[in-house]
């Protein structure tokens, strides 16, 4: 089985603008533990500040309750008994200590040998022991040491392996490596000291973060470390929600996750970092579960033909069919249903034409607005058009009055008239009943007008208008249905000129 370490809470917190309150903190501790169920968390960084010392303090007290405080892990730094202590204090019993995995990091950052920097490590972990507190070893930089100097590392591990050590940590500091590199140095690695417990700890710099988790755990790596939403510092770390469905389904490994929790820590994260979820994220992204072509949807309802094993149920969603210019019948069919809504052949047809025409004008036309399109069309299914609005054109300036040029054509004869208006609309119908009155036809007085839009309140939403009218005493509605409010009220006047020429 492989391990599981997140450190959302610790490197996820180095994201440029992201601070966990504290209790954020121990919300997103308790549902990764508990409810997601990675094997190890990191929670801070020892040393940070008095706030932070106290939040650490709150988690570990409500670990120990829980029976957790083992799998809870706080970064330390060689710097004799401060870090120790610091974290002896707050509660906590496993210490990460950051020590430097390449001789140019000892040598340029710290100014000391490498004799002088064992010694210090050497000095911390007995101190570390002497309090009971576990250690692992973080090798910073890892990834350029094994590039650069081989056997730094080497003799680095072999004066430190039979201390106070219970795991040793693989950094990829910078995010340079590559799989290849991964498979090779972790391999190398595993082979040369089979008794140990080696983390993979990498970065996201080429976008190959997955991708070495990958290679660490196919060459023999037993732990690998991600955050949720791959948050981190600089391009971030490697995305728990990806890092999991990759060694099950990939690599047919073991993991203590709970997969139908991940969305939901995706989540809450989002909302407490501020850091947005892309939309094509895997997993947990918007729209990673959505079929937008028809025939994919119709390939879904033939034996799942465009499934694969990113199923949404193992990952607490849905699978969703988006509305638009390229649904088929099977995307609109998928969506009625889970309205309830059923139609026959003839209505399906109309349906699928009318979602193509709107999604010509909107990308895409949400489960949300179906019903007002069905509603729409079927309202209108019998109505012979005898009056057909051929052309209108309408100007809004600053200052001056609504304009409209209305041609419209009746019964097969066209007709156009212009005027001005309190509005778009409002002009419209007044260049529309110069026509009618030029004609000598009647026509009915607008009763009540009402606009809705379905739920959501998004500004490119689709917009529902619902007219009464009053022709000599006869009430009557009509509806349009369009992403522009002006042109939706246009569509329920259309219909309405039909309904008033077979009034006659």
């Amino acid at each position: 089985m492989i391990q599981i370490l997140d450190t959302t809470l610790r490197d996820g917190e180095q994201t440029s603008g992201v601070s966990f309150a504290t209790q954020e903190k121990l919300s997103i501790a308790r549902l990764l533990l508990e409810d997601v169920g990675v094997d190890r968390i990191e929670v801070t960084s020892a040393r940070v500040s008095k706030g932070e010392f106290l939040t650490a303090e709150k988690i570990s007290k409500w670990a120990v309750g829980k029976g957790l405080l083992d799998r809870i892990e706080v970064l330390g730094f060689v710097d004799g008994n401060e870090s120790v202590n610091w974290i002896y204090n707050t509660g906590f019993k496993v210490m990460n200590l950051l020590c430097k995995g390449s001789s140019k990091h000892c040598e340029m950052q710290l100014g000391k040998s490498e004799e002088e920097h064992l010694g210090d490590v050497e000095d911390t972990l007995d101190c570390a022991c002497q309090k009971g507190i576990r250690v692992n070893l973080y090798l910073e930089d890892w990834s350029h040491g094994m590039m650069q100097d081989k056997e730094y590392i080497f003799r680095f591990i072999e004066r430190l392996r039979h201390k106070n050590v219970n795991r040793f940590m693989l950094a990829d500091t910078l995010g340079v490596l590559n799989p290849d590199d991964t498979y090779n140095f972790c391999r190398e690695m595993v082979e040369r000291y089979p008794d140990l417990h080696f983390d993979l700890h990498p970065h996201n710099d080429y976008g190959l973060a997955v991708a070495n988790i990958f290679a660490a755990v196919k060459a023999g790596i037993d732990c690998v470390h991600t955050t949720v939403n791959g948050l981190g510092e600089r391009a971030g770390n490697a995305s728990l929600s990806s890092v999991i469905p990759v060694l099950t389904d990939q690599l047919k490994e073991k993991t203590s996750v709970n997969e139908t929790q991940i969305n939901r820590v995706s989540k809450l994260v989002e909302t407490y970092s501020g850091i947005h979820i892309p939309k094509n994220e895997p997993v947990v992204g918007e729209n990673v579960f959505t079929q937008v072509s028809g025939v994919h949807a119709d390939g879904d309802v033939k034996d799942h033909l465009y499934y694969n094993d990113l199923i949404p149920e193992r990952f607490g969603r849905t699978r969703e069919y988006a509305l638009g210019k390229m649904s088929g019948k099977a995307t609109i069919q998928k969506n009625l249903q889970a309205l309830g809504i059923e139609l026959d052949e003839a209505q399906m047809k109309k349906i699928t034409e009318r979602i193509t025409e709107l999604g010509d004008k909107k990308q895409i036309v949400t489960q949300d607005d179906l019903p007002y399109i069905v509603s729409d069309v079927l309202k209108s299914a019998n109505t012979e058009e005898k009056v057909r609005i051929t052309n209108y054109s309408l100007s809004l300036a600053q200052g001056l009055k609504p304009v409209a040029n209305v041609a419209v054509e009746i019964e097969g004869n066209p007709y156009q008239q212009s005027a001005s208006g309190d509005g778009q609309y409002d002009a419209f119908m007044k260049a529309l009943w110069k026509i009618y009155d030029s004609l000598g036809k009647p026509h009915p007085i607008l009763a009540d007008y009402i606009v809705s839009i379905p739920p959501g309140g998004r500004t490119d939403a689709f917009v529902q208008t619902v007219i009464t009218w009053n022709m000599n005493g006869t009430i009557f509605k009509t509806h349009g249905f369009d992403a522009d409010q002006t042109e939706a009220a246009i569509t329920a006047t259309r219909k309405m000129l039909n309904i008033i020429e077979g009034l006659k």
